[in-house]
């Protein structure tokens, strides 16, 4: 047996065997959502291969049960890139939702943004993304490697999510986020060239995620809590403190449409 079904089954045996009808990895600002959950908390220290707690604002349990009535997995905290320097750190927590019998997952960040029209405290919703970090799939042997990511952020993932922000009268731009490795923060000429590139926020996660989910066949979307504008782009003093602060500004925001999301 793998250690993804082996997991599995430990999950099971403590929160019952109902598949989840939707993950969620919270980001910065979201880590009190999983406490909402109507079910069990595993700390992630009970299931080998998943993340530790490397990073302040990030809650390290996995919580299944019922959230507005739907079955869900939540992922309290996540590994990154900058923490390890391995990209697939967040596979083995991945595998796993796979395994439970969940299809479809939303991933949630902290990001700054490039555009005036998206300041801090409001949302954007990813339509695609540019990896300026490692691929996690190197050194992967099976052929699978070769992952179509044409679709990569699901189109029926994505209406849904704007859907339940417009029943809530939120606005969720779409836009292109940018992974950037970390943890130093984006110098203005990097900014700069990431805004040539096409991107329209930079971030420090999820990308990685979005790779390993569509090699797990999983529908994935994700939406960035926007915390700051990119270095260069105002007078704010970025740090992680700064994001700490802002995220829970949008994250409220958020929040109304991920519960309006599993209400349907």
């Amino acid at each position: 047996m793998s250690r993804s079904a082996e997991l599995a089954r430990l999950i099971r045996d403590r929160a019952g065997a109902e598949p989840p009808e939707l993950a969620l990895v919270l980001g910065s600002g979201l880590g009190h959502l999983g406490a909402m959950v109507e079910g069990v908390a595993i700390p992630y220290a009970d299931l080998p291969g998943f993340p530790h707690a490397g990073v302040s604002g990030h809650v390290p349990q996995l919580y299944v049960g019922r959230l507005e009535g739907r079955r869900v997995a939540v992922l309290g905290g996540r590994a990154h890139y900058y923490e390890s320097g391995r990209p697939d750190a967040m596979r083995p927590a991945l595998e796993v939702i796979a395994e439970l019998g969940c299809e479809r997952l939303v991933l949630t960040n902290a990001a700054g943004s490039l555009r005036e029209d998206i300041p801090p405290g409001g949302l954007m919703l990813l339509a695609d993304h540019l990896a300026l970090g490692p691929n996690p799939l190197v050194g992967e042997a099976d052929e699978r490697r070769f992952v179509a990511m044409t679709d990569a952020h699901d189109p029926g993932l994505r209406a849904d999510l704007r859907a339940a922000a417009a029943a809530e009268g939120v606005p969720l731009p779409e836009g292109v986020y940018c992974w950037f490795p970390g943890p130093s923060f984006e110098t203005p000429a990097e900014i700069r060239a990431a805004r040539v590139l096409g991107a329209d926020a930079v971030g420090m996660s999820t990308v990685p995620e979005i790779i390993l989910s569509r090699f797990l066949d999983l529908r994935c979307a994700a939406v960035s809590v926007i915390t700051n504008m990119g270095a260069g782009l105002s007078s704010e003093r970025i740090s992680h403190g700064h994001t700490k602060a802002m995220a829970p500004l949008g994250g409220e925001r958020l929040e109304r449409i991920l519960r309006r999301l599993l209400r349907g």
